[in-house]
């Protein structure tokens, strides 16, 4: 039997009018209100904006074969163990029979502040991955379990500013070369080639969409090594080998 991967470009397209739906309707909102936050930030505060991702994760394990899964979504349930921190509160952790299937996070970003943006993601996601994989040797999640999936998914804004080249100061070394004048949809793209490259994620994926998406969906990849079928097919194969293994 074949995976099942529930028709995710479209899932994806009501994903994404849901989050732009969900940003301009929160600024509307405070508008209405007198009292907008600074900068992007009206759109980040109200929440929910990365919905209709997690619904898409929801009817991958369902339609994979993994029946008693325990899928948490809400906060209180969201945290794991950590090496060097005691706990870290993930978008969604599966469980099933007592031992962690995936732990999943969700970001977006959001112009018109690129650079330290990226940098703080960048550095979050090293972090995280780092301390999970050390908690996981140390038995942190069960004695001789198998690796979970670890998933990474960035929803970045296409626009001029995420798509223009930048230069970077290094007066002592030069940057690496495939990081020279990248703009930040490409920094993101390596970022996301890396972290599977050296076994950081599973899957880790980047997928830009531009802000009138909020009617069409309409979004695209950068390669297909960070392409959402990659990190679809990835999770759900996932899924239904330890739906065999049950």
């Amino acid at each position: 039997m074949g995976l099942n991967l529930v028709s995710y470009e479209d899932k994806a397209r009501e994903a994404i009018k849901l989050f732009w739906g969900n940003r301009h309707a929160a600024v509307a909102k405070q508008k209405l209100a007198g009292k907008v936050d600074a900068g992007e930030r009206a759109g980040v505060t109200a929440g929910k904006n990365m919905d209709g991702f997690f619904a898409l994760i929801v009817d991958l394990v369902e339609k994979n074969g993994l029946k008693d899964a325990e899928i948490h979504l809400m906060r209180r349930v969201l945290t794991l163990p950590g090496y060097f921190r005691p706990t870290k509160l993930w978008d969604i952790l599966i469980i099933s029979k007592g031992h962690l299937v995936a732990a999943l996070e969700f970001k977006s970003q959001v112009g018109p502040s690129f650079g330290n943006n990226f940098n703080n993601r960048a550095e979050e996601s090293i972090g995280t991955a780092v301390d999970l994989w050390t908690a996981y040797r140390e038995s942190a999640f069960g004695e001789d379990v198998p690796r979970p999936f670890v998933g990474w998914l960035m929803l970045l804004e296409d626009c001029a500013e995420s798509r223009i080249a930048v230069r970077d100061k290094s007066p002592h070394f030069p940057v690496l070369k495939d990081l020279q004048c990248a703009s930040y949809a490409e920094r993101y793209n390596n970022l996301c080639r890396k972290l599977m490259l050296e076994r950081l994620y599973s899957a880790a994926t980047i997928i830009v969409s531009p802000r009138d998406a909020h009617d069409t969906g309409a979004y695209s990849e950068l390669s297909d090594t960070t392409s959402l079928n990659n990190f679809v097919a990835s999770f759900a194969g996932h899924i239904a080998a330890e739906a065999a293994r049950k």
